[in-house]
């Protein structure tokens, strides 16, 4: 039976017998609507699409939904692979994934840079752990703002209209961190100035798991797949900033590589990146 869960977390691995260790992260419940829940609230705090979650309980993608009412939700994400400590970010994938011991062990879902305004890419550290932070406006930003016909700022302190939220956790690399919002809805989307951005509640939990000089890498991966005790998932996202050619061809070069390209019809690999639901999708399944 699909558990019935009220809030909505990535924190619950699905542990199965398999080896090395399981990357799927989150799971499939039943989600009860609370009284101004929206599928767009709904999806940006779980980390889904709103389309996706809409076609998974099929209905419309502007539904009006009411108190009470139960929602399947499938927020599986496959962990990238081949990392062991500290933090995991794949842009492409909006996904922040927590490393220990050679496991992702949670994962929470982020805000990255738009198109025109990309998160940097490459590895880094935190070098800064900041409460009630101020936020300096770049002079880049205040040039967006004056052209957009908008108060210009340039320095807003801690409080509800601070953009950085409470929690600040700064890089070594300058200009871009990781930090909360007030604007929690914009989570899971392509819409920053290049930081990463996440729910004020994951980052307080973030805050407290990371120490200064915790290693940070920022990833560039659409597509993923996993097999998982003989079942092949698969995760394709758009490739928005457009560095990694066809995804068709990516996906092909993937299952080679796992060597399970042989359990995937054509058709259903190019239905799942036509799609592009933006979970971990299982696309085969073994005979029981």
């Amino acid at each position: 039976m699909i558990a019935i869960a009220r809030f909505v977390l990535l924190s619950v691995v699905i542990v199965c017998a398999s080896d090395p260790p399981p990357r799927l992260l989150g799971s499939t419940r039943t989600y009860e609507v609370a009284t101004g829940d929206t599928l767009a609230s709904i999806a940006s705090r779980a980390g889904i699409e709103p389309r996706t979650l809409a076609r998974d309980n099929n209905v419309a993608v502007d539904v009006r939904l009411r108190p009470g009412a139960r929602l399947v939700l499938d927020n599986r994400h496959i962990a990238p692979d081949g990392y062991t400590e500290g933090l995991v970010l794949n842009v492409p994938q909006r996904m922040l994934f927590v490393f220990s011991k050679g496991e992702a062990i949670q994962a929470f879902p982020i805000a990255v840079g738009r198109a025109a305004w990309r998160t940097p890419l490459g590895t880094f550290a935190v070098n800064a752990k900041e409460v009630d932070p101020v936020w300096e406006v770049p002079s880049s930003i205040q040039r967006e703002m004056e052209a957009a016909g908008r108060r210009v700022l340039t320095r807003v302190g801690p409080g509800p209209e601070n953009p950085l939220g409470r929690h600040w956790l700064g890089l070594t690399l300058p200009g871009v961190g990781i930090h909360g919002t007030n604007q929690p809805g914009s989570i899971f989307r392509f819409t920053t100035h290049g930081c990463v951005r996440m729910h004020p509640d994951d980052i307080a939990t973030l805050f407290d798991m990371v120490e200064i000089g915790t290693a940070v890498q920022l990833i560039y991966q659409p597509v993923l797949v996993a097999t998982d005790a003989g079942a092949v998932f698969v995760e394709v996202h758009p490739d928005v900033y457009g560095r990694t050619g066809s995804l068709a061809v990516r996906t092909a070069e993937l299952l080679r590589q796992y060597r399970v390209d042989h359990l995937v019809t054509d058709a259903a690999r190019a239905r799942l990146v036509a799609d592009r639901v933006g979970r971990a999708v299982e696309i085969y399944s073994p005979p029981r």
